[in-house]
């Protein structure tokens, strides 16, 4: 992970654009290549990012002040572009730097799930059928380089579909579950695959989030799905 805090101007080209005018800014780089800007509040919301699979590509700053909006050329020192495979851009141009680490995190071992959440993933695998009829179970814990999402399933169509649990379904939630979908889809051998997010309770946040995501929100009723054995009770 490299670390950089410094002034910055960041502008986004893709299906909107978007536009930071210089300040005072951290900006993460991640070992998956994903590269997130943020502000000094929104707890861990980030103003601006770029999921992987993307490349950055760092070059001195243009000569051109048109090239670098309302920046002050004078006051660069490096331009960042970061493009992910839509063809989207994010031009961060930066400026005066305070500070600039790199970090070796090593492997994570991952989120440790209670035991309530643990059981909802034991029993969604164990009952396909919550979700829709003619549904398989593929993997628990498939893994991905990022590490494991929850369930694989095939649909009734056979597609491939990504399940990532939780007891309460917020915007982290679902934003994990982004960062899956963006990693299996690059996978020829599993693409297209969409996503579910499966939990007791989810934030209206997180379903507003989902939709724009393309994922389906699933409400699971974790008692009914231990007693039930009508499928179509266990789906809320």
């Amino acid at each position: 992970m490299r670390l950089l805090i410094a002034r910055c101007q960041v502008d986004y080209a893709g299906r909107l654009t978007a536009h930071l005018p210089m300040a005072t800014r951290l900006i993460m780089v991640k070992a998956d290549g994903s590269v997130s800007i943020h502000a000094d509040d929104r707890a861990y919301k980030p103003l601006n990012w770029m999921s992987p699979p993307c490349t950055l590509v760092e070059s001195p700053p243009p000569a051109d002040v048109e090239a670098v909006a309302d920046a002050d050329e004078r006051g660069l020192t490096a331009l960042w572009e970061v493009r992910n495979r839509d063809g989207d851009t994010l031009q961060i141009s930066i400026g005066e730097v305070f500070h600039d680490s790199a970090h070796d995190l090593g492997v994570d071992p991952g989120l440790q799930k209670d035991g309530v959440e643990a059981h909802l993933q034991v029993l969604l695998a164990e009952n396909p059928a919550t979700f829709g009829d003619g549904w398989t179970l593929v993997q628990r814990e498939y893994l991905t380089p990022i590490g494991p999402v929850d369930l694989l399933f095939r649909d009734q169509a056979g597609a491939y579909v990504a399940v990532e649990v939780k007891r309460r379904g917020e915007i982290d939630g679902v934003e994990q579950l982004t960062r899956y979908l963006a990693l299996m889809n690059a996978d020829p051998r599993l693409s297209p695959v969409r996503g579910v997010f499966a939990a007791q309770l989810i934030k209206p946040q997180a379903r507003v989030l989902a939709g724009t995501r393309g994922i389906d929100c699933v409400l699971v009723d974790y008692d009914a799905l231990r007693g039930l054995d009508n499928a179509e009770d266990r789906l809320f």
